[in-house]
């Protein structure tokens, strides 16, 4: 299954205070190279929201089917500079599945309806 993320975040002031040039340091620096790390399973698209929301300065659309490669991700991305040291937070974060309703009528018509394709049993984790 193929799951959707909006994951929402605000650059803090300590950000905006940097040069144009220091804020694309930072990002060629520490950013791009985790999302470069995690592309082949995580596809990610940015989008500026301040002009239209005062609840965040922007989000991302990220797109998987392996939700543990978006979580090392993520992971990956707390441990940089620009969060650790304060410069973006991350604030709310949306989770969805790509027409899962469609996934779930396929089941009820194969009978198997009481397990999920996307969940291990304990007979896989072995």
């Amino acid at each position: 299954m193929k799951y959707g993320i909006v994951l929402t975040y605000t650059v803090t002031e300590r950000w905006l205070a940097l040069s144009r040039e220091q804020r694309n340091a930072m990002r060629a620096a520490h950013l791009e190279p985790v999302f470069a790390a995690y592309a082949d399973r995580v596809t990610a698209r940015f989008f500026d929201a301040e002009a239209f929301t005062g609840r965040v300065s922007d989000f991302a659309v990220l797109e998987t089917e392996d939700l543990g490669a978006y979580y090392f991700l993520v992971e990956a991305l707390r441990d940089t500079p620009v969060i650790s040291e304060g410069y973006l937070t991350f604030a709310d974060i949306f989770l969805g599945v790509e027409d899962g309703f469609q996934a779930y009528e396929q089941a009820l018509s194969d009978g198997s309806e009481a397990r999920c394709s996307w969940t291990r049993t304990d007979e896989q984790s072995r």
